[in-house]
């Protein structure tokens, strides 16, 4: 069994400036205009899993195409209320509850970081407690509509900054998830 308690669990968004993380129709090739593997790799170097929720992974698939290199960031769960007919061999499709899903990544990612990418996702994660961190990638472009960084009702979450680092003209900010007693 792997140790889960050295990885953390790290909501991992790129963001326009105006707050979105998707623009128009999910869109999301603005953010390799500017943000790729190499920009900050340590990043990846400590992905051990990454879990997202089906929109998510039906846009990366979309946007990805049939010759897109291999995702190098360690197991990839998807969770989802209706697995696809056809599966894909390089993704394990979930079908629990977020919390049961989540342990499910942790446990694959060997003792690294799980990845949470994906709005719904990330705030039923964050709305459970789940989240050590989040990280964000904060990109010079505004989007003016999309996809906002948390969803209506998603509540209160405070949040504790510890790093902030530049690539380029990417702005990597990342936070601390505070517990509530």
């Amino acid at each position: 069994m792997s140790d889960v308690s050295t990885g953390k669990v790290v909501v991992n968004r790129a963001m326009s400036l105006d707050g979105f993380i998707a623009g128009p129709d999910h869109a999301m090739d603005w953010i390799f205009e500017h943000l790729t593997a190499v920009t900050f790799p340590e990043v990846m170097a400590a992905t051990g899993a990454m879990l997202v929720g089906r929109g998510t992974y039906e846009v990366g698939k979309r946007m990805a195409g049939p010759d897109a290199a291999p995702y190098e960031g360690g197991a990839q769960f998807v969770l989802t209320h209706e697995p696809p007919a056809e599966p894909d061999p390089a993704v394990t499709f979930l079908t629990c509850d977020v919390e049961e899903a989540v342990a499910t990544a942790r446990s694959a990612a060997g003792g690294k970081n799980l990845e949470i990418l994906g709005a719904d996702v990330a705030a039923q994660c964050l709305q459970r407690g789940l989240v050590d961190e989040i990280l964000v990638y904060v990109l010079p472009v505004l989007l003016g509509d999309g996809v906002r960084f948390s969803p209506a009702g998603l509540g209160r979450i405070d949040l504790e900054p510890f790093a902030n680092l530049q690539s380029g003209a990417v702005t990597l900010l990342r936070f601390r998830v505070l517990k509530k007693a």
